[in-house]
C-alpha cells in the first residue's frame, strides 16, 4: 500500500472534523502527489504531540523557521509508508527520544489545515499524540531553537490556538 492510499484510509476512518476531513480527502483525490512537499496545491504533513501523562506535561519545540512553540512534525518523505509512521518518525527526530515513544492508540487526534508561504500554499496536518516512557530524555535537534516540557495548563501561555486544541483533544482521549 502506498502512503497516499494509507492517508486516504486513515482519513476515511477518522470520525472527527467531518468538513475538514472531506477537504483532505478531496485534495488527495485530486492530487496523486498530495502527500509530498512538491505538490504546490498543498500537501499532507504528519505531527505528534509528545505527552508525558504521568508528569502532566507536553514537550514542545521552538520551531527554527517560525519562532513558535509547536508539536513535533513535518513532511512526508519518499520512504514513509504510513501517516502514523510519519508522525512517529518526526516525533523521534525532533524530540531526540528514540526508544519507547509510542503513538496513543486510536489513530489521529485531530486535523489542522494552515496556510504556508508560496509555492506550496497549505499544510494539511494529520495530528497524533505520542506517549513517552518514564525514563525518556529529550534532546534538541538541529530543527529547533529550543525544546521544553510544559505543564498542560501552561501551553496556552506559549503556543497558538492550534496547539492548545491539540492538547485538549489529546487529554480528552486519555
Amino acid at each position: 500500500m502506498s502512503l497516499h492510499e494509507d492517508a486516504v484510509l486513515v482519513l476515511k476512518g477518522f470520525e472527527g472534523q467531518p468538513e475538514l476531513r472531506e477537504v483532505y480527502l478531496e485534495h488527495l483525490a485530486a492530487h496523486p502527489d498530495g502527500v509530498y512537499k512538491p505538490c504546490t496545491a498543498g500537501h499532507v504533513t504528519g505531527s505528534a504531540l509528545v505527552i508525558d501523562p504521568a508528569g502532566g506535561r507536553v514537550l514542545l519545540t521552538l520551531h527554527k523557521k517560525l519562532g513558535m512553540w509547536l508539536q513535533m512534525g513535518g513532511h512526508c518523505e519518499p520512504g514513509d509508508t504510513t501517516l502514523a509512521g510519519v508522525a512517529l518518525r518526526e516525533a523521534r527526530e525532533e524530540s531526540g527520544i528514540e526508544e519507547g515513544l509510542t503513538l496513543l492508540p486510536g489513530g489521529p487526534v485531530r486535523l489542522d489545515r494552515h496556510a504556508i508561504p508560496s509555492p506550496c500554499n497549505w499544510h494539511l496536518d494529520v495530528q497524533y499524540a505520542a506517549v513517552v516512557p518514564p525514563e525518556a530524555v529529550a534532546r534538541i535537534s538541529e530543527e529547533s531553537l529550543d525544546l521544553r516540557w510544559f505543564p498542560y495548563e501552561r501551553v496556552a501561555e506559549v503556543a497558538d490556538a492550534s496547539v492548545v486544541r491539540l492538547v485538549e483533544a489529546t487529554l480528552a482521549r486519555l
